[in-house]
């Protein structure tokens, strides 16, 4: 069964290639959940064998919105430190021994347990000097107050109740709404005490304590509930606020993506869609450097992808499990490929002579490959948002290709 009429780069020359042009790179952990880490940007500051200051605790699927404040501040800060990745299915016994509250995300920090992402933020100011914090007293204050109003003022309370409520009580549904837009309408004016863009006159842990939520609602609520913040007139700052954050590269390191959120939201609480997904940001997808990231990481985890895709995806009862191994294979290395080359002639109709030609168990065996991967990837467990975006992307590009 000849699955291609050229060869295609191997992977050892796409990870070359793909770590030429992308600087991120994460540890492997074999046999564990994830599979892989990403390595804190600041960690190359420590001398050689010099443990980092903090450790964290936080969830292993990298989905908890307050272990994404932690780890923003963390990447903000420029604080090296170490990941204790939890299993919220199944904590670990010394773990609830060690939390009184027995939820992530915790911090040791140089020796002090800290849990509850409010206050590891803050001690975080104290331990390690108020980079997040304005220098001005009465700024100083006032952030602190907004920190506190971010987790009393009962706006994720309305938020999650509103996205969440079952459609079948209309006016229910309308009463939450609405109080859900009152409390959206309480930020903007928030925003608006001083100068665009951000919550204060600069960056600040305010802003990092309402980013994770906002990030998800702005991806869940279209999908599931038909709302849209981003784009809302009503709503002009929050978009400014949006746009900025979204020129920070620590904010880029630790956010999820649409898809991710979404897949997530529906796989943990059941929620129905009754939206159409968001569609890919492809201004992100066209960054070589996204690009290259999604590639060095396909390349360099390529063995967990393909026993994966062999386990989970249905590819083995399409035929001998050797040649559907090689099929997997041809096609993620067919995916790397491109990501790194965005060349149509890569794609499997240029090399094979056209889509009429494609064996049919090629065909069925790459079009699950390349659908199993799309949705499987979760960022930033597995790589980095835009990242995730690009792999979609040209999954789709190629998936295209076959059919």
């Amino acid at each position: 069964m000849a699955i291609a009429s050229t060869t295609i780069s191997s992977w050892d020359q796409l990870l070359e290639k793909a770590r030429q042009n992308t600087p991120v790179r994460r540890v492997k952990r074999p046999g564990q959940a994830p599979s892989t880490a990403p390595i804190p940007s600041s960690l190359h500051k420590l001398p050689p064998y010099t443990k980092p200051q903090v450790l964290l605790y936080r969830d292993s699927n990298s989905w908890c919105p307050f272990c994404e404040r932690v780890w923003f501040a963390l990447e903000e800060k420029q604080i090296p430190f170490e990941t204790e990745f939890i299993d919220l299915s199944n904590k670990p016994k010394w773990y609830t021994d060690l939390v009184p509250t027995t939820l992530v995300p915790a911090a040791n920090i140089e020796g002090k347990l800290v849990y509850e992402s409010k206050d590891i933020l803050l001690e975080f100011e104290e331990h390690f000097g108020e980079t997040l914090l304005p220098e001005n007293p009465e700024e100083n204050a006032l952030a602190r107050q907004w920190v506190e109003d971010a987790e009393t003022n009962g706006f994720r309370d309305i938020a999650y109740k509103f996205l969440r409520q079952p459609p079948e009580d209309a006016k229910e549904l309308a009463n939450l709404e609405a109080e859900f837009e009152a409390k959206l309408d309480e930020i903007e004016k928030t925003l608006g005490r001083y100068p665009k863009p951000y919550f204060l006159s600069t960056f600040s842990l305010v802003d990092i304590m309402y980013s994770p939520h906002l990030d998800r609602l702005a991806a869940n609520l279209p999908v599931y509930r038909g709302y849209h913040i981003k784009g809302n007139p009503r709503f002009p700052l929050i978009n400014v606020w949006f746009a900025a954050l979204k020129k920070r590269r620590a904010y880029n390191r630790v956010k999820s993506d649409n898809i991710t959120n979404n897949l997530l939201l529906r796989r943990r609480f059941g929620v129905e869609p009754i939206g159409n997904p968001l569609p890919l940001d492809l201004f992100d997808a066209e960054f070589i450097e996204y690009r290259a990231e999604a590639a060095e990481r396909l390349s360099d985890n390529r063995e967990v992808a393909i026993g994966d895709i062999l386990k989970n995806s249905g590819v083995q009862s399409l035929g001998d499990i050797s040649i559907i191994k090689e099929i997997v294979d041809f096609h993620l290395r067919l995916l790397a490929d491109y990501l790194l080359n965005g060349n149509n002639e890569l794609l499997l109709g240029g090399r094979t002579g056209g889509k009429e030609s494609i064996d049919p168990i090629i065909a069925a065996t790459g079009a699950i490959t390349l659908a199993y991967v799309r949705n499987r990837i979760c960022a930033p467990r597995d790589m980095s948002a835009g990242a995730a975006t690009a792999l979609r992307a040209a999954a789709d590009k190629v998936l295209a290709s076959i059919y």
